[in-house]
């Protein structure tokens, strides 16, 4: 009994022994093999970054040697200033820097690339920057800080800009170097400045933070020169726990047990003073390390346990013959169960492809129904427009005969002013004709209407004069509205500036001419017949409201008031499309065509009710300029009859 305890002794010690040297030797090697690839981390890193800066060191030396920044920084003249900002913001394009600019001698920037942009740093003092002020007295800036304008940090480098040996100004590149030092959160990466600041990071929640407390004098200047505006600077949790030879050590970032722990490695980067931070998680090495102590552990249990493995041979070898029968049992069920399985999964197979393959005959079928229910919709819409076009041409084009055969008549006779008047009906006749054949092209075609802009008092004038002899005998009220000033009359022999719409002029006048041919066939048969029409002007909008005091529009008719082909007039008086047309324009150019009955007012113009159509378009603001020019390009009027 007591020499099975003094080998079991002897064992557990020497477990320990190995343990330990194992542990040993993992963790040396681990945190050696994190050094060398923190070194080489480091010099590519440092390297980049170093390349990054050295290439625009001389770019604010060369603008400042251009003698029209030289010029400018002395005497700014406006002509020069504006020349300056397209100089600058051609260098800044070029060298694919964030900002160029140039400062004169007080502080104040005068010209910058950014000259274009909502944050431009034209006009503001940076007096109180440390680049500029060392610039000034001669050197080389280089300053690392938040803007006070764009709020975007940024490595400024700036040099004196010398005019006949007197230094009259700063020039200034801005670089971005948020790209640096990317994103990778498994090994951070950062930089700090000459006061241990952490200005560029891949851990975003370490920016703006400290690496060791600041001094009272340093926060001071900080604040004084807004290098970090509006940013709270706090020391980062980060406490050493070991030293390691080679200016290496083993910090924990955080507090309490879980606190990640790194290897930190530091590189100074010379001009400027900045050093490169590289943050290696130990957790790996401590993974490798323990798994290296396990693994040896069990190794030296597993030589242990060979001295015992001869007198367990015959029983293991028993076990591992019944296991393996065991095994090859439960081989043969499992083959057994798999190809039951296939089975049934290939049926599964054969049934889903006889679904997809009915399936897919099925959505043939229906998009084959679908092509043939198009095509009988357009046979029916093409029956329905051969039909109303066939009256509507039929009568023109018999008078048409008639007149051509009257008039051969009077020519033979020498009656000459009958002949001229039946050729004016001719021409009439092939004007209403064009017209029919107008109103289907424009209807069909829905041409994208062009951002342009229409006097409505002009539009107005035209369509009126265009009705001119249908108006004889009915009264039409013209009056305007403003916003929420009372309402006046409307002078179309003026253009009103002020009331510009958002259409073009030849389809504004094509529905107001619409609108109002409507109105006259309603009150044809009134005994006092009336017309009111009221433009009202908002913020945002024009309403143009056509009132008349006929019979107004019924209840049934409504809802299909703005259907193609749908009218409520005789046949031959005309096809339908007038209102779809004109609501087809309304809606092209941003606006809206509605239709009410009107009640009995004084707001329309009328004493019987009747219907109003109120067309409502955006409203287009024009200067005095455009509107002169306005004046003198008024277009022809054009309209259609309904």
């Amino acid at each position: 009994m007591t020499r099975r305890l003094i080998l079991l002794f002897a064992l557990a010690v020497g477990l320990a022994a190995v343990c330990t040297l194992a542990w040993s030797l993992a963790w040396q090697t681990g945190i050696d093999a994190l050094r060398r690839n923190a070194a080489v981390r480091n010099d590519r890193t440092t390297a980049a970054l170093k390349s990054t800066l050295e290439r625009y060191e001389s770019l604010p030396y060369l603008v400042g040697a251009h003698p029209l920044v030289q010029d400018v920084l002395a005497d700014p003249k406006p002509n020069e200033v504006a020349q300056a900002n397209r100089y600058l913001e051609d260098v800044n394009r070029h060298a694919r820097a964030t900002t160029t600019y140039i400062i004169r001698a007080d502080g104040l920037c005068i010209a910058a690339s950014n000259w274009r942009g909502p944050d431009s740093f034209v006009g503001v003092g940076y007096q109180f920057r440390p680049y500029f002020i060392e610039a000034a007295k001669g050197g080389v800036g280089r300053f690392f800080g938040i803007g006070t304008i764009s709020h975007d940090p940024g490595y400024y480098i700036s040099q004196p800009v010398r005019r006949n040996g007197k230094i009259v100004g700063v020039a200034v590149v801005k670089l971005n170097l948020e790209w640096f030092p990317g994103s990778d959160v498994s090994e951070p990466l950062l930089v700090t400045d000459d006061h241990g600041v952490i200005f560029l990071s891949s851990v975003n929640a370490w920016k703006y933070r400290t690496v060791r407390p600041l001094a009272a004098d340093v926060v001071a200047s900080i604040d004084e020169t807004r290098q970090y505006a509006r940013q709270d600077i706090a020391p980062l949790p980060v406490s050493v726990e070991r030293v390691l030879e080679g200016g290496a050590d083993i910090v924990r970032i955080g507090s309490g047990l879980r606190a990640p722990r790194y290897l930190e490695t530091r590189r100074a980067l010379g001009e400027p003073d900045w050093h490169l931070v590289t943050m290696s998680p130990v957790g790996p090495v401590l993974d490798a390390a323990r798994n290296a102590t396990i693994m040896t552990g069990f190794g030296y249990v597993s030589l242990c346990l060979l001295a015992f493995y001869w007198r367990m041979r015959r029983a293991r070898v028993r076990e591992v013959l019944r296991s393996r029968a065991m095994l090859q049992k439960a081989y043969a069920m499992l083959n057994d169960r798999v190809a039951e399985r296939t089975a049934d999964l290939s049926q599964a197979n054969e049934r889903l492809q006889r679904e997809v393959a009915e399936r897919t005959r099925t959505e043939a079928e229906l998009r084959a129904t679908q092509d043939e229910l198009i095509q009988a919709s357009k046979l029916a819409a093409l029956g329905q427009m051969a039909a109303g076009i066939t009256h509507e041409l039929n009568q023109p084009l018999a008078a048409l005969r008639s007149f051509s055969d009257n008039t051969r008549v009077f020519l033979e006779r020498g009656q000459y002013d009958v002949a001229h008047e039946n050729l004016e009906a001719i021409g009439s006749l092939t004007e209403r004709m064009g017209k029919i054949v107008n109103q289907l092209k424009l209807f069909v075609g829905r041409a994208k209407p062009k951002s342009q802009r229409s006097p409505v008092a002009r539009a107005l004038h035209n369509a009126l004069g265009l009705l001119g002899k249908r108006l004889e005998g009915v009264s039409v009220m013209l009056t305007v509205t403003d916003g929420d000033a009372a309402s006046a009359p409307l002078d179309t022999h003026n253009d009103y500036p002020e009331l510009v719409a958002q259409c073009e002029d030849l389809r504004l006048e094509q529905v107001l001419i619409n609108l109002i041919g409507n109105a006259l066939d309603a009150v044809a048969g009134t005994s006092a017949p009336r017309i009111a029409i009221d433009v009202r002007a908002r913020p945002a909008t024009i309403e143009i409201a056509v009132c008349d005091n006929g019979p107004g529009i019924p209840a049934e008719v409504m809802p299909r008031l703005f259907e193609p082909f749908f009218t409520t007039k005789e046949m031959g008086q005309g096809l339908g499309l007038g209102l779809a047309i004109s609501s087809s324009i309304a809606r092209d150019c941003g606006g809206t065509l509605a239709a009410h009955n009107a009640a009995d007012d004084a707001t329309n113009g009328t004493t019987s009710g009747g219907a109003c159509f109120v067309l409502t378009l955006r409203r287009t603001r024009v200067n005095a300029a455009l509107a002169t020019a306005n004046e003198h390009t008024t277009p022809p009027a054009s309209g259609m009859q309904h």
